[in-house]
């Protein structure tokens, strides 16, 4: 029988061998989406997918409607027997842009509704012109306070990286175990002790862990 690890890597390298590479050596050092893709496919055919997942959603953090970072993160989950994910409606609406160009957005937005105050402040005329600025700064600077508030959360989240690793009622090497969480499993932390944090599964299950056994999505200093 296949091991779960063996098996995340085989059917991935089926769908990378003949997929794309997203960057050249030379970018090999920085911290991009596409290094980022990389280290995710390298970790995905030598069968670590803790790592892979971890990799994969950073990358998608940089770039979230890349179709490639998508379907290797649901062959990973699926061949690890993880659930699939299902974003909602207003998840999939706030991550259509980049980071870079929401921020921009948001700075635009930002400008067209303080141009309009000071345009009306000046002149009375042009009222249907000044109400249409303001309207679609409105709507720019909404859509970037959308998506930071989807944003929000994915701070708080982290990837399991050990295989079968346990969830205690206390903050405590000792403590009593509830339940296992699996390689790769996202989770999210909800509170921090010494060198443990409670997470909180997407079933709605909590528990402590120990820090050591899982990474942050958004890395922290």
């Amino acid at each position: 029988m296949i091991g779960r690890t063996a098996l995340a890597g085989l059917m991935v390298c089926l769908v990378l061998s003949g997929g794309r590479s997203h960057a050249s050596p030379a970018q090999s050092d920085a911290y991009s989406a596409a290094t980022l893709y990389n280290q995710g496919n390298a970790f995905a055919r030598a069968g670590n997918p803790g790592m892979a997942i971890l990799n994969y959603e950073r990358a998608r953090l940089l770039a979230p409607h890349d179709a490639d970072i998508a379907a290797n993160v649901r062959l990973v989950r699926a061949a690890a027997h993880l659930p699939a994910e299902s974003d909602s409606w207003f998840e999939r609406a706030g991550f259509m842009a980049n980071p870079t160009l929401l921020a921009w957005t948001g700075v635009l937005g930002v400008l067209l509704a303080g141009t309009t105050l000071l345009w009306g402040r000046f002149t009375a005329r042009h009222r249907w012109p000044r109400r249409a600025t303001a309207v679609v700064g409105a709507a720019l600077a909404a859509w970037t306070a959308g998506n930071a508030l989807v944003l929000w959360p994915v701070l708080h989240e982290a990837v399991v990286l050990v295989a079968a690793t346990p969830v205690r009622v206390t903050p405590v090497p000792m403590g009593d175990p509830l339940f296992v969480l699996p390689e790769a499993e996202t989770v999210r932390i909800t509170a921090e002790h010494e060198d443990f944090v409670l997470v909180r599964t997407g079933t709605g299950r909590t528990g402590w862990v120990a820090r050591a056994n899982l990474a942050p999505v958004v890395p922290r200093q």
